[in-house]
């Protein structure tokens, strides 16, 4: 199913849902929305304004309750739960895979975490504990600790006849992990091995060596990374001392890509992926204020930049039809830039190693760019005014902004990261400071020179 088609039925889903509530045809809403998938329920929910949110959320099945929890945004999750008795939250959540109830727990309320603890065995505790004892943004906390592990020297028929007493496996298992007695990590044994080798082998005949675990303490981002370069469905966790903590699986992966690429997006205007969309207006105000009010500083500078050549501006009124032009040339040049690097960063393939052949390269481009569209802006220019001198001016203004706009483009996500600022948030505030002062400085300083 394409993308278009899933999005065109989601509207047609909630459309259907949005009718039968006001209609009070709650049977019939009961059965749209628990007739959906978790995620899409949760999707669903997200989609509907504030007030009816909670009779559509009364209507959810609570055996669903939890996986729902589970894929809302924060401040939705964090409503309903507030909401919620004690008792619903309880039975909602202690149904949750490890990993999962990870995520959400400190979510919860502490009265409700202690029962939700009371209510679980001791392995199942232990297993909590081991996913919350790394940050929630690494392989650890991404980690499902329910694995099968098998030891070297057992036979593939002791294996099978292992399998068939446990009676089922945990989703995603294409292999079984093989340890030591100390639970070392020493390699895995694919599902297809053990079902088509000889039963009379050992796991040590048979097993795949050359799998490299990840560290708990690898980053989220490049635990994606290498699912993606490994075509892996799912890969083992161990410590520091290279002992078995657990598994990391394509479904959890899929959520880090996702959440990745909406903060990548949403961090460009200086957004929150965990934002509600349909959050109150002054919540969602006081939010993209600081943000605003960034701008207005960076706008403020550049107004500065202007003033400084008022009496250049009144004796030469087309440049102040022209300023728009420089500014934007360069804004659009370093945001393409800003753009690739921060891209190229989120992928791990630029380092300190790469940086210096990019900026050269970027900085050709800019003035490859600049040199052509100078000359066409200038033509345009000469012909409007019927003024030589005005033409050059602005093309020598908009080749310097260009490269000016390269430079920004490739050193501020640098230096964000460097000061330990994520590049996507706000790079872009950042870079339209830099091109808007640059280009006006520029055009105007170069108008003072020539033209007075």
């Amino acid at each position: 199913m394409s993308e278009q088609t899933e999005v065109e039925n989601s509207q047609e889903r909630l459309k259907t849902f949005k009718r039968a509530l006001e209609r009070r045809a709650y049977s019939e809403a009961r059965s749209i929305i628990n007739g959906l998938h978790p995620a899409e329920i949760a999707l669903l929910l997200e989609s509907l304004p504030p007030d009816e949110r909670e009779p559509a959320w009364d209507l959810v099945d609570p055996d669903h309750g939890g996986d729902v929890l589970l894929h809302v945004n924060e401040d939705l999750r964090a409503g309903f739960i507030r909401d919620m008795a004690h008792t619903e939250l309880v039975a909602a959540t202690e149904g949750l895979e490890t990993d999962d109830l990870a995520d959400i727990i400190q979510d919860l309320p502490g009265q409700v975490i202690q029962d939700l603890l009371k209510s679980m065995d001791h392995q199942d505790r232990i297993r909590l504990e081991a996913v919350l004892s790394y940050p929630e943004d690494t392989a650890g906390g991404l980690m499902n600790t329910d694995t099968i592990t098998v030891r070297p020297d057992a036979t593939l028929d002791v294996v099978l006849r292992y399998l068939r007493s446990r009676g089922e496996v945990p989703d995603m298992t294409d292999s079984l992990i093989v340890v030591d007695r100390d639970d070392t990590f020493l390699g895995i044994l694919l599902i297809t091995d053990l079902l088509i080798k000889s039963p009379l082998a050992t796991v040590a005949d048979v097993m795949t060596r050359e799998v490299e675990a990840i560290s708990a303490l690898t980053p989220a981002h490049e635990v994606a990374t290498i699912f993606e370069h490994r075509d892996l469905i799912s890969a083992p966790v161990v410590d520091i001392a290279g002992k078995l903590v657990g598994r990391i699986t394509i479904d959890d992966v899929v959520d880090v890509i996702r959440d990745e690429a909406d903060h990548s997006l949403l961090s460009m205007a200086g957004l929150s992926e965990e934002e509600d969309m349909f959050a109150p207006v002054v919540v969602s105000a006081r939010r993209r204020g600081i943000w605003l009010g960034l701008n207005l500083v960076t706008v403020l500078i550049a107004s500065w930049v202007i003033g400084l050549f008022e009496a250049t501006i009144e004796k030469v009124v087309a440049l102040a039809v022209l300023m728009p032009i420089v500014a934007s040339m360069g804004g659009i040049a370093g945001s393409q830039t800003l753009t690739i690097v921060i891209r190229g960063m989120a992928l791990g393939q630029i380092g300190n190693t790469n940086a210096p052949w990019l900026m050269g390269k970027e900085l050709a481009v800019g003035a490859l760019n600049g040199v052509l569209w100078a000359l066409v802006i200038a033509l345009i220019t000469m012909f409007w005014f019927d003024d030589f001198q005005i033409g050059v001016i602005i093309a020598s203004a908009i080749v310097i902004n260009l490269v000016v706009g390269a430079l920004a483009g490739v050193t501020i996500p640098f230096a964000m990261r460097k000061f330990g600022a994520d590049p996507a948030l706000g790079g872009s505030v950042l870079l339209t400071a830099v091109t808007d002062a640059v280009g006006f400085f520029c055009f105007l300083g170069l108008a003072t020179v020539f033209l007075l």
